[in-house]
């Protein structure tokens, strides 16, 4: 997997014609869904469908979104996926305790594959840290913000701000990657996408899911370091190579363990696509 995906492209399980484009799209994962995406006359379809297009190792990463864990279609879902070669991960749907990834990582049949739970209601906002740090087969949480949005009756984007903060801090404290946003749901408007992502960023977010190819590129931009931010941290961990003691930039700022760590991170996104 590419050291630090930037885009999570979501397609049907019941497309699979769609999913071979996906895996083209120059998306760094790409999530199958045999959820939200799929009418129920279509689960079965799905399921079937997307254990034959992954029975052969793909080109970048693929993730299959589950169906509800609470739900009769959890289990075959796991039970189709188990050994597949082209399965990287497992995304939860609607994660609302800790027990609920404890179940999946110690009694499905594909328990070796990474988990991330989705976080989509109020409950599981509230136990963020406790879901992140369940169980060592997690990998990630993020947000599912159309269910959490539905769940507490937010109108306004920024009623959810809260709830985003919330769960870049469990993430954070658990150890955990930077969660990535929740999908943006108008693929033409791609100008509101991008302040989107720029006010995701500043939340501390680390990417995106997507629902179509052309968002991301708009997600990319928005995610990867400016040439400034790269010029800035370059300055930055050099100045602190001096081993002479406390540093401050031509600006005045004071440079400590903390800038310099940041710095470093910066520069490491900067390079992500570099062998």
């Amino acid at each position: 997997m590419t050291a630090t995906p930037l885009t999570w492209l979501y397609v049907p399980g019941d497309r699979p014609e769609v999913v071979t484009k996906a895996l083209a799209s120059g998306a760094d994962v790409v999530v199958v869904d045999l959820e939200d995406a799929v009418a129920p006359d279509r689960k079965e379809y799905a399921r079937t469908a997307t254990a034959e297009r992954l029975t052969d190792p793909q080109p970048v990463p693929v993730h299959v979104r589950i169906n509800a864990l609470d739900g009769p279609l959890a289990t075959p879902d796991l039970r189709s996926l188990e050994g597949l070669p082209g399965v990287s991960g497992l995304r939860l749907p609607k994660v609302t305790a800790p027990q609920d990834v404890v179940r999946v990582a110690t009694r499905n049949p594909a328990a070796d594959l990474p988990l991330h739970a989705l976080l989509e209601t109020a409950l599981g906002i509230e136990h963020a840290f406790a879901i992140a740090t369940a169980h060592p087969a997690l990998h990630g949480i993020a947000l599912g913000e159309a269910d959490l949005r539905a769940d507490l009756g937010v109108r306004g984007d920024a009623g959810l701000d809260w709830c985003r903060s919330r769960v870049v801090v469990a993430a954070r404290a658990a150890g955990l990657a930077p969660p990535p946003q929740s999908v943006h749901p108008d693929i033409r408007d791609l100008d509101t996408l991008a302040a989107s992502c720029a006010h995701g960023r500043d939340l501390g977010f680390l990417g995106r899911a997507a629902i179509h190819p052309r968002q991301l590129p708009v997600i990319e931009r928005a995610y990867l370091p400016t040439p400034e931010e790269i010029e800035e941290a370059e300055q930055i961990v050099k100045a602190a190579a001096t081993d002479e003691g406390a540093q401050a930039l031509p600006d005045g700022r004071f440079i400590d363990a903390a800038v310099v760590a940041s710095a470093r991170r910066t520069l490491s996104l900067a390079d992500r696509d570099r062998p």
